[in-house]
């Protein structure tokens, strides 16, 4: 595998924090993929596309306020301290079609096909054709931190302000 070394930065915040950025030991330039099924190639469909679209394997009904797990015809060699987040489409959400879990997570340890849960929200049957777009796929850095136990936090202007502290 190819790799890019990626530098790392220290920056000293307002508040005289100094902050470093995630190191990473390289930066993948592809991604390992089998492809079970040619009509399920991942594309990116323009150069700045953030996630490749995942095509179903198969042609499916969704029923309304279902949910099906549908296979996607990859399987995926994510090289680790990387992840693959799995996010829904645009287009397919305006019709009712979402992901059930809001985001899917592929670990770098996975090797199995890569499959995605649709929910159908709609009062509508949904219709998907072997081939279509169904999903789309980002992969990220992803670090392991260790947890340490305290008694307490550091205070922040925050603090425990939660939802809808900020303002909506």
């Amino acid at each position: 595998m190819e790799i890019n070394l990626y530098d790392t930065e220290t920056t000293t915040m307002a508040n005289n924090r100094s902050v470093t950025t995630q190191t990473f030991s390289y930066i993948p330039k592809n991604i390992p993929m089998v492809l079970h099924d040619p009509l399920c190639t991942p594309e990116y469909r323009t150069k700045g596309s953030a996630g490749a679209d995942l095509k179903v394997g198969v042609d499916v009904v969704l029923l309304p306020n279902h949910t099906q797990v549908v296979t996607t015809g990859i399987s995926l060699a994510i090289p680790e301290g990387f992840v693959g987040l799995l996010f829904p489409r645009s287009g397919l959400a305006s019709r009712g079609i979402t992901l059930s879990n809001s985001v899917g997570v592929i670990d770098s340890d996975y090797r199995g096909e890569v499959k995605v849960s649709l929910k159908n929200t709609s009062t509508d049957p949904v219709t998907l054709k072997h081939g279509d777009r169904v999903a789309q796929i980002v992969f990220l850095p992803a670090t392991q931190f260790p947890f340490t136990h305290v008694e307490s936090l550091d205070s922040t202007a925050r603090g425990t302000g939660g939802f809808g502290s900020t303002g909506v």
